[in-house]
C-alpha cells in the first residue's frame, strides 16, 4: 500500500542567517559564533517580505548560529534540536579563508579531490552524510508521530540548519550532486517527503526567494 505520509509531510530547509565568519568568508564548523548584525538585519527583513512559509514545527541544528535564526524567523516555535545536525568539522581548515589557506598542500589536495578528501585533522564528508541521515530519521520519526496524530492534515516542518547539512540531505535523498544545492546564508528549499522509513526520497525541491 502506498505512504499516504507523502502526500502530507512538506519540509522547508533553511540555511542560518551570516556570521561574522560568513561575511569573511571562513570556514565556520564545529566554532561557536553568533550572527552578525547584518546578518540579524537581513533576516529581519526577509521576514517582512514572507520570504520563509509559515511552518507547523520546527527542527533545528544545536548550534547558537541556528537556535538564534529560528528566534527571529519563527520567534512562537519550540525548536526540537537534531544534534547530528551539527555543521561539519573542518579540522585544520576551521576559521581561516581562501587566501590564508594559499600554499598549504593539504588544502590545495582538498580543492583537487573535490572537496571529497577528508578534512585534515577533521570529518569527512561520507561521516558527516551519515550524521546528516540519522538526524533525518530521528526527525522524520517525529512527523510521522505528528502525522498520526492528525491524519485528516498535513505537516509541514522547517529545518534551520548549516549549508552542509543542506547539501547532504538533498543530494541524499533528492539526487543530485552535493555542491549542486549550495546556498546563500538565509536561503533554502522547500520539498515534499515521500516514501517510507527505509526509502525516503524528496520530491518537488525548489529553491526559496533568496535576497
Amino acid at each position: 500500500m502506498r505512504n499516504r505520509t507523502e502526500n502530507q509531510i512538506r519540509l522547508v530547509f533553511i540555511r542560518h542567517g551570516a556570521t561574522l565568519a560568513n561575511e569573511q568568508r571562513r570556514y565556520l564548523g564545529k566554532t561557536e559564533e553568533g550572527l552578525s548584525e547584518k546578518g540579524i538585519g537581513m533576516l529581519r527583513e526577509a521576514c517582512r517580505r514572507q520570504a520563509y512559509p509559515p511552518v507547523d514545527c520546527l527542527f533545528v541544528s544545536p548550534m547558537r548560529r541556528c537556535r538564534e535564526t529560528a528566534g527571529i524567523l519563527y520567534p512562537a516555535a519550540m525548536p526540537i534540536q537534531i544534534p547530528e545536525w551539527e555543521e561539519i568539522d573542518f579540522g585544520a581548515f576551521e576559521g581561516k579563508n581562501y587566501v590564508q589557506l594559499q600554499g598549504d598542500e593539504r588544502y590545495q589536495a582538498w580543492i583537487d579531490s573535490g572537496g571529497t578528501l577528508p578534512f585534515p585533522e577533521g570529518e569527512s564528508r561520507e561521516a558527516f552524510l551519515q550524521r546528516c541521515c540519522q538526524g533525518f530519521q530521528r526527525m522524520t520519526g517525529e512527523l510521522l508521530r505528528r502525522s498520526r496524530e492528525r491524519p485528516e492534515m498535513g505537516i509541514t516542518a522547517g529545518c534551520i540548519v548549516h549549508g552542509g547539512t543542506i547539501m547532504s540531505l538533498l543530494s541524499r535523498y533528492g539526487g543530485g550532486e552535493y555542491f549542486a544545492y549550495q546556498v546563500k546564508n538565509g536561503g533554502g528549499y522547500r520539498c515534499r517527503l515521500s516514501g517510507a522509513p527505509e526509502a525516503w526520497a524528496l520530491e518537488e525541491i525548489e529553491k526559496l526567494e533568496e535576497s
